[in-house]
């Protein structure tokens, strides 16, 4: 059962991911970001880390998509409009994109060979204990370096937003 849940999940991530780039309207992309959040909350539970699904949810199909929603909203994007797509990229474009996905998974199955397999359920490092030990132990530069380019993203959406109005 857990793995059947696990294809599932991971198709819908995949999915999710492929429309978020695939959509013209900037919204639409964003709803399809929290699909692919929802879904790796999801796989994190099948594999143990309840702490991590519940603050994937929280913290990033929570807060971090309304404030892209936000920014998206307050910089007031439109849908892109469609450019017409040469023959030569109608012609090349899934061949070639098929002998990516092949170079790339050949070269994965030569510098990563088989190892442990993953037990469903078998991860213990995901509590509350844990993740905060890391987080503020091991990975404190990058959170706050993290939250420094945020807010500078934010900042420069405001004096985008602010130029426009004017």
């Amino acid at each position: 059962m857990d793995v059947i849940l696990f294809l599932v999940f991971a198709i819908i991530a995949v999915v999710s991911a492929v429309n978020v780039v695939v959509q013209t309207h900037p919204i639409s992309s964003a709803v399809s970001l929290i699909g692919v959040m929802g879904s790796l909350a999801v796989l994190y539970l099948l594999l143990g880390g309840e702490f991590i699904a519940a603050a994937q949810v929280i913290v990033y199909a929570g807060a971090v998509m309304v404030l892209f929603i936000f920014v998206i909203l307050l910089l007031n994007a439109g849908a892109e409009s469609k450019s017409g797509r040469s023959f030569m990229v109608q012609l090349l474009g899934v061949p070639l994109l098929i002998a990516l996905l092949g170079l790339l998974a050949f070269f994965v199955q030569r510098l990563f060979p088989r190892g442990v397999s993953v037990h469903f359920g078998g991860f213990t490092g995901g509590t509350a204990q844990a993740v905060g030990k890391a987080l503020f132990t091991t990975y404190l530069l990058p959170f706050e370096v993290t939250s420094l380019l945020i807010l500078i993203a934010i900042l420069g959406a405001i004096v985008l937003a602010r130029k426009e109005i004017d």
